[in-house]
């Protein structure tokens, strides 16, 4: 059996009815979309931003926490008091660990230029102790790490740091805390 198509004149109501169906979206259709993405956007990036901000300090204050901690065991392994720099800390270059590189801390931490999750990391001793055998620097009696943002308000809100009681601080100000007195006189992470 075959089946005829009708043809519909050209000019029917049927016919329009057809193409207006097939033409696809209008232009306020697609504007309408569009502006609601924007909308969402518009709520959803500063949120984005603030999570990103709380994981960073979270991230720094951790990290501060790990390099006040290997600062510790440096000092009571090799008897050559806090470690010299930061640099000291991390990993050998494929040979044993010794008192120049305790592999105490991540990599990342301990390479130039000390940055990771959004912050600055530095660290500076005070009075320096006789050096212990086979150690080519002498340590530290006390020292001052600290962690910055490295764009405030974008990366982090605060900075952090600690000395060797192992207190962190924190300044809500995100500024580079320059001495070890003006670290414990900020308030203390909980």
């Amino acid at each position: 059996m075959r089946v005829e198509k009708k043809n519909i004149p050209a000019e029917s109501p049927a016919r329009k009815n057809r193409d207006l169906q097939s033409r696809g979206f209008s232009l306020i259709e697609l504007l309408l979309v569009i502006a609601i993405i924007l909308i969402i956007a518009a709520i959803a990036i500063p949120n984005l931003i603030q999570a990103r901000i709380s994981a960073n300090e979270a991230a720094a204050a951790s990290s501060i926490r790990t390099i006040t901690t290997a600062a510790v065991i440096y000092s009571t392994t090799y008897q050559n008091g806090y470690p010299p720099t930061i640099v000291a800390l991390g990993p050998p270059a494929g040979a044993q660990a010794t008192c120049d590189n305790a592999d105490l801390i991540d990599p990342i931490l301990t390479t130039a230029p000390f940055q990771k999750s959004g912050y600055t990391y530095s660290y500076t001793g005070s009075s320096a102790v006789t050096v212990a055998g086979g150690c080519a620097a002498p340590g530290y009696q006390a020292y001052l790490v600290t962690a910055v943002p490295m764009i405030a308000g974008f990366t982090g809100n605060q900075s952090f740091c600690s000395d060797e009681p192992g207190v962190i601080h924190f300044n809500t100000t995100g500024a580079l805390i320059a001495s070890a007195g003006a670290c414990v006189a900020l308030p203390v992470l909980q």
